[in-house]
C-alpha cells in the first residue's frame, strides 16, 4: 500500500483573485486538495454543480469568503 500524505488542517488557502476555474475559466471560488496533494480550482457554478462528486475525491477545501459551497456540509459529515 502506498502511503498518502494529507496536508495539515487549515493549510489550504482559498483561490487567489487571478485563479481561474479548471472547468470553464471563470473566476475561482473553491480550491480542493486531493489525497495525492494536487489541487483543483472551480468557479461557484461548477463547484456546486459537481459537489457530490468532489467531496468523494477531496481531502480539504477552501472557499472564497463570500462563496457558500454546497459540498461543505457533505465534507464535514464524511469525517
Amino acid at each position: 500500500m502506498t502511503p498518502t500524505l494529507t496536508p495539515p488542517a487549515g493549510s489550504v488557502a482559498g483561490p487567489a483573485a487571478d485563479e481561474r476555474c479548471d472547468r470553464c475559466n471563470a473566476a475561482g471560488k473553491l480550491r480542493l486538495t486531493l489525497a495525492g496533494g494536487s489541487e483543483l480550482v472551480f468557479c461557484g457554478h461548477h463547484a456546486n454543480r459537481y459537489a457530490e462528486d468532489l467531496v468523494k475525491i477531496a481531502v480539504q477545501y477552501a472557499a472564497d469568503p463570500e462563496f457558500t459551497w454546497r459540498g461543505a456540509d457533505m465534507m464535514s459529515n464524511s469525517n
